[in-house]
């Protein structure tokens, strides 16, 4: 039987099932209308054709034997299942900038064909790679003349306002946004702001200032005659987002401090000789022989070994890191490569929770796991030893993402272990290679060893055991 999406229950007329390789959406009523209004006036196949909104088959509902009984007197809408559902809160600051950009092109071009979007939400926005795609098909509507954008305070307050969080003041969005899933309130940028900037700067000036001046006005007043709103002209509509997108397009992460991180790749110090050639030809061969479908790098960094994975026989990668400074450089070789190649925020002792109406309108990172294999270079030490996670505990969670994948071990000699040591107590008796090797022999087998150097950093490759 089709499964309801546990997110989609906000519009009963378009609600969203999942069965086997397939994405359903059943549509009845005024979204049944405007589906077919959309594709007669050429929006839907121009909007398609750019890669710019999911695809969208109609199917007779009464042929899909296992949908619900409530769905079966429906028109059904077939999409096709993206590799992986990210959310705002995961995104960094350039894959958040180009949801934006792209729902402002959407928005724009349904413009030209008689319609416009009813709602701005951050959500209706996923990533196929690195490429943005609008997939709420039920949310295009026909413009009608005079109207207003709906959906204005949405779109400043899921998109706009946490890229300025970092664009503005070198915050990340990502906590903030995923403790307040509707996105970051006005009052709360407008509070940041300096009185010079919350009054002069243009575009915040109208954008953010003057709405939440009206928002606090209306809530202290409620009961006060407000005078009917003059018609919006579609023009008007128009430059407004032409305005937004400019704005947008020039927004950039303040500048910070490059993090060590960032510049892992450029000065690492940790490999000597050619063992970071060894390295990258032990992943290259793994992915050679094994052609994942769907991979996932934990500790991706800039993306250099998920780009490796991708060269040689890998269909898609979805990297994971919790330094936004790295993970803007991945999504940028992501973008020069045009790699199906997903960069997301996740601290891996804190993933994604389950979270929203009944704890599932938003799904964990867990929930979500799909990988067919798994590579974590660098990343055991840091878990062990920088957040005190017990090793036995890392090869477990490990193991647990995929049937096979590749583990670098460093350790506790090596130089950045012994960084991390310098200022606490060494209370980490059980980190040793050995005692590596029997946790992970413990839920998988150990296919091959490589040592990078004499009693070093060594890389393992495994493939689950079965129970």
């Amino acid at each position: 039987m089709a499964s309801r999406d546990p997110g989609s229950f906000r519009d009963p007329s378009a609600t969203v099932f999942a069965s086997g390789g397939a994405i359903l959406r059943s549509v009845n009523g005024e979204a049944e209308r405007n589906f077919l209004l959309l594709k007669s006036s050429g929006a839907y196949d121009d909007l398609l054709g750019r890669g710019w909104i999911i695809g969208a088959e109609e199917v007779d509902a009464a042929v899909l034997t296992d949908m619900p009984e409530p769905a079966r007197g429906t028109r059904v809408l077939v999409h096709p299942r993206l590799p992986f559902i990210s959310y705002p809160y995961e995104w960094p600051f350039a894959l958040l900038k180009r949801a934006a950009l792209l729902h402002l092109d959407v928005q724009l071009r349904a413009l030209d064909f008689g319609f416009t979007l009813s709602d701005a939400s951050a959500y209706n926005v996923q990533f196929a790679g690195h490429r943005p795609v609008f997939i709420d098909i039920s949310s295009f509507v026909p413009y009608r003349d005079g109207d207003y954008w709906t959906g204005q305070r949405q779109f400043i307050e899921q998109f706009v306002n946490p890229l300025l969080l970092r664009a503005l003041f070198g915050i990340a969005h990502n906590s903030w946004y995923r403790g307040a899933l509707e996105g970051i309130a006005s009052r709360d940028i407008v509070a940041l702001l300096g009185r010079f900037r919350r009054w002069l700067a243009p575009d915040i000036l109208t954008n953010i200032t003057l709405p939440d001046l009206m928002q606090r006005r209306a809530r202290h007043a409620p009961d006060a005659t407000t005078r009917p709103a003059r018609p919006l002209p579609k023009a008007a509509l128009q430059l407004l987002l032409r305005r937004l997108h400019r704005w947008i397009s020039k927004l950039a992460p303040k500048a910070i401090a490059p993090t060590e991180w960032q510049r892992y790749e450029t000065d690492n110090v940790s490999y000597a000789g050619d063992e970071e050639r060894r390295k990258r030809d032990f992943v290259a061969d793994f992915a050679r022989r094994h052609a994942p479908a769907s991979a996932w790098d934990i500790g991706c960094n800039t993306g250099r070994y998920a780009e490796a994975l991708l060269q040689n026989g890998a269909k898609s990668v979805i990297g994971f890191d919790a330094d936004l400074d790295a993970l803007e450089g991945a999504a940028a070789r992501a973008a020069a490569g045009r790699l199906d190649f997903l960069p997301l925020f996740s601290d891996a002792a804190n993933p994604s929770p389950a979270q929203g109406w009944a704890e599932a309108e938003r799904t964990g990172l867990s929930s979500r796991r799909n990988a067919d294999a798994v590579i974590a270079l660098a990343l055991v030490h840091h878990l062990a030893i920088g957040r005190n996670v017990p090793l036995p505990f890392v090869a477990e969670w490990l193991v647990g993402l995929a049937p096979r994948g590749v583990i670098e071990f460093v350790p506790k000699a090596d130089p950045m272990v012994q960084r991390m040591l310098r200022l606490r107590r060494d209370i980490f008796a059980d980190y040793d290679s050995g005692q590596f090797e029997q946790a992970l022999g413990r839920h998988a087998r150990i296919v091959r060893r490589l040592e990078l150097a004499a009693g070093g950093r060594a890389l393992y490759e495994f493939e689950r055991v079965a129970g």
